[in-house]
């Protein structure tokens, strides 16, 4: 083949390449929106447990102290059992 010829299909395979790899992530990614959008809503107690232990996993990387996750949790829960 010529070096042009080549070139050619080389860039031309590699163009499809990434075209394809964009629409296989595209597809994941909407794939996996409709599964969270149609997915039936946790009930109270499933948000409270996750709720607290993301902020039990907060006060371990000090990113807050266990006095304002223990307020915060509460506030929360305020909001989340009110809505129930």
């Amino acid at each position: 083949m010529h070096h042009k010829a080549v070139r050619y299909v080389t860039r031309t395979t590699a163009a499809a390449a990434s075209t394809l790899a964009a629409t296989a992530t595209s597809v994941a990614a909407a794939a996996l929106a409709a599964s969270i959008i149609l997915s039936p809503a946790a009930d109270a107690s499933a948000r409270l447990d996750g709720v607290h232990a993301d902020l039990a996993r907060a006060v371990q990387l000090n990113q807050v102290t266990a006095e304002q996750a223990a307020r915060f949790e509460a506030r929360l829960a305020g909001r989340i059992l009110g809505d129930a």
